[in-house]
């Protein structure tokens, strides 16, 4: 498998079976990947899942291990859609996956509407700062900032391609969460859970997990709080089966 760059080929912490290319000055995946793929229900054995934002295809990796079903991955940018078009035959799971170059703002003749049983994406979390503040990598502000969607771009996007009674699950900040139910349900997506994830116990909420459903009648969960380190900086018993695996 040819690298370019800084690229390298890297283990999926949670199962070392998959290989994904990565680049510490292009894309690598985060935490926050690893806890989306856990809190998303799939199908387990058919059904079509379309992940938006892929990046270098982390989340659709992820999610192979729990589903035989069919994903896609959406990712504009070109470079990253190339990396994750090779760590899929790396992997040896073209039949299974497939990623997908295009901006979710637009309709992609690619994708079906109303084809999807889950449609997960893990956004860029800030609103764009001034010129003078941009990460100074394009790749890494197009990923962060909401310089090419916004967060309203992806719920619609999300509405668009799931199926009615199918499930969306995002990834974003805490302090996002009343925007995230408020379009939610401006575009018929009911919230049904949200989980807080917090790096300590003593510590404020840094990351939220929610799940909602097309046309799904009213009634949230709020899922029991997800701590990832210990006091002295050591996973939690939690943590370690979610990036580890049990």
């Amino acid at each position: 498998m040819k690298l370019y760059d800084d690229e390298r080929i890297d283990y999926l912490i949670s199962n070392e079976k998959i290989q994904i290319i990565q680049s510490p000055t292009i894309f690598s995946y985060s935490l926050d990947a690893v806890l989306l793929a856990y809190f998303t229900y799939v199908p387990i054995n058919k059904g079509n899942i379309l992940d938006l934002c892929t990046g270098n295809g982390v989340i659709p990796f992820l999610l192979s291990q729990k589903t035989k079903g069919q994903i896609v991955g959406l990712e504009i940018q070109s470079r990253l859609v190339n990396m994750a078009r090779r760590s899929v035959l790396l992997n040896d799971l073209q039949e299974r996956i497939n990623i997908v170059e295009g901006d979710l703002k637009e309709e992609q003749p690619n994708l079906k509407q109303s084809n999807y049983e889950v449609v997960t994406c893990n956004p860029p979390y800030f609103t764009t700062p001034q010129k003078t503040e941009h990460n100074q990598n394009e790749f890494l502000t197009i990923a962060r900032h909401e310089v090419c969607c916004t967060l309203e771009d992806v719920v619609k996007a999300c509405k668009l391609y799931v199926k009615p009674g199918g499930k969306v699950s995002i990834v974003h900040r805490p302090e996002r969460l009343v925007d995230m139910i408020t379009l939610f349900r401006k575009y018929r997506i009911e919230p049904k859970r949200v989980q807080f994830v917090y790096s300590k116990m003593a510590n404020e909420a840094n990351t939220l997990l929610i799940e909602g459903i097309r046309d799904g009648k009213p009634g949230l969960k709020i899922l029991p709080p997800l701590y990832i380190y210990n006091d002295d900086g050591t996973y939690t018993k939690k943590a370690r089966e979610i990036i580890y695996g049990k």
